[in-house]
């Protein structure tokens, strides 16, 4: 913590001892960095010590260890030193640890400094800690008081550590409360508002761009069907900023139900919304989308004939399809461009902004929605090739549901992020229409 007003704790001393009695006290850990060494009336020159080592220096004084003369006595005005004024969060949590553990008698260790978090995400009063910090056998012995010391070094009233996603096709969070009465959290991105409890529901910051992207498609009119909505990741800026007219909403995990309620709600677009709480193979629905939202990493495969039975038969619609692609290293294996084709498809909707280097099932066509586009030089082939793949089994699974031709277009293929290396988090973005008879 920064340092505080009021009387500092320090070793008074001549000041030709002062810099030995310096070095001793930083090898004993007992020296308060927080200040600076400062003159003191009668030219003494004054060394802050931590106040949890007044006992010790007390001992040593009589007897004699401390070999230099030297008395305590309490700085009414302490300066802060120069590092104190400019330390991060970490280096000020790390300070606060250190202080804590020398302090009740401890060592302070290697292990326990890597222990230490760098780096967390903060929701509101909430952090939200790594699931590797703290896992010493020590910090379990010093029970709460230790959450409230790191709660209180970084500002927040409530903790919480992550843990790994739990198996099962929930992907429920392992997340355990340290600090506060529950995880109900509140984040707002792009103008819209998610509420969640941590310890239930995940959220991930890092789609961040394609909810941005989802945000400026043209939408207006349609009805989306969400089939993985969790807390509302994709329906809420489809229905808030993309101005679809209805969405059905999909979600089994009922924690994240209670939590798309909630944001609905928060959102004003709860009339604009039906939650379909349950298995979306066990769908109803058929026959209503103008677009189908398909987030589920790292495949939604068991969901896309769901996703082809609800499309509308009669004019089709397109789908937004997540997948992780493993994709080779070498950047001399990226896709060369494709020249544009400059006719624009009837009925389409877009901005009017053309793709370079997509090809499709049937004939190139332009990018679908927000007006940006991605360079054929950053689609992978790997990418490509999964693209093509998806859209011929799509089309199969439209024909036979339907009895009729189908044809599947490529508008769009868009990075979100990368897992792991050579694995990245693609989205496609596939038009699907009947070919109607001439």
């Amino acid at each position: 913590m920064p340092p505080r007003g009021g009387p500092v704790l320090a070793l008074v001393t001549e000041p030709r001892f002062a810099q030995r009695l310096r070095r001793y006290l930083e090898e004993e850990q007992l020296l308060d960095a927080r200040y600076r060494l400062q003159e003191v009336a009668g030219g003494s020159v004054a060394l802050p010590v931590l106040e949890v080592a007044e006992q010790r220096l007390r001992e040593l004084q009589e007897s004699g260890a401390l070999e230099l003369p030297c008395s305590l006595l309490r700085i009414q005005s302490p300066i802060p030193s120069k590092a104190a004024s400019v330390r991060t969060p970490a280096q000020k949590l790390l300070s606060e640890l250190r202080r804590m553990v020398l302090g009740l008698g401890e060592s302070w260790s290697e292990e326990l400094e890597h222990d230490v978090p760098r780096s967390w995400q903060r929701h509101g009063d909430l952090l939200l800690l790594s699931e590797d910090s703290f896992r010493a056998a020590l910090w379990m012995k010093l029970g709460p008081a230790l959450w409230e010391t790191v709660a209180s070094a970084l500002g927040a009233q409530r903790l919480a550590r992550r843990g790994r996603v739990l198996p099962g096709g929930m992907r429920s969070p392992s997340v355990t409360l340290l600090l506060g009465q529950d995880g109900w959290v509140e984040h707002v991105d792009n103008g819209i508002r998610y509420t969640f409890d941590v310890t239930k529901c995940m959220f991930s910051p890092g789609n961040i761009t394609e909810k941005l992207r989802v945000a400026s498609l043209p939408c207006a009119g349609e009805v989306l069907v969400d089939l993985y909505a969790g807390i509302g990741y994709f329906t809420l800026p489809y229905l808030v900023h993309a101005a679809a007219a209805f969405a059905h909403a999909c979600e089994w995990n009922h924690h994240a139900v209670e939590a798309l309620r909630r944001n609905l709600a928060l959102n004003g677009v709860q009339d604009r919304c039906h939650i379909h709480h349950g298995d979306n193979r066990q769908l109803q629905l058929q026959d209503v989308a103008d677009r189908v939202n398909l987030g589920l990493i790292p495949s939604s495969e068991e969901g896309w004939p769901v996703a082809c039975r609800v499309l509308k038969k009669g004019t089709g619609g397109i789908l937004h399809i997540h997948h992780n692609v493993e994709a080779l290293p070498a950047s001399s294996c990226l896709q060369p461009a494709v020249p544009r084709n400059e006719q624009r498809p009837p009925g389409d909707s877009s901005s009017g902004e053309w793709e370079d280097g997509q090809r499709e099932m049937q004939s190139p066509k332009e990018t679908e929605g927000s007006g940006k586009e991605m360079p054929a030089s950053r689609v992978r082939p790997e990418w490509q090739r999964w693209a093509e793949a998806a859209a011929a089994r799509i089309q199969g699974l439209l024909e036979e549901l339907h009895g009729q031709p189908w044809r599947t277009s490529i508008l769009h293929i868009e990075a979100v992020k990368s897992y792991a290396p050579h694995v990245h988090h693609i989205v496609l973005d596939l038009e699907c229409r009947p070919v109607l008879p001439a």
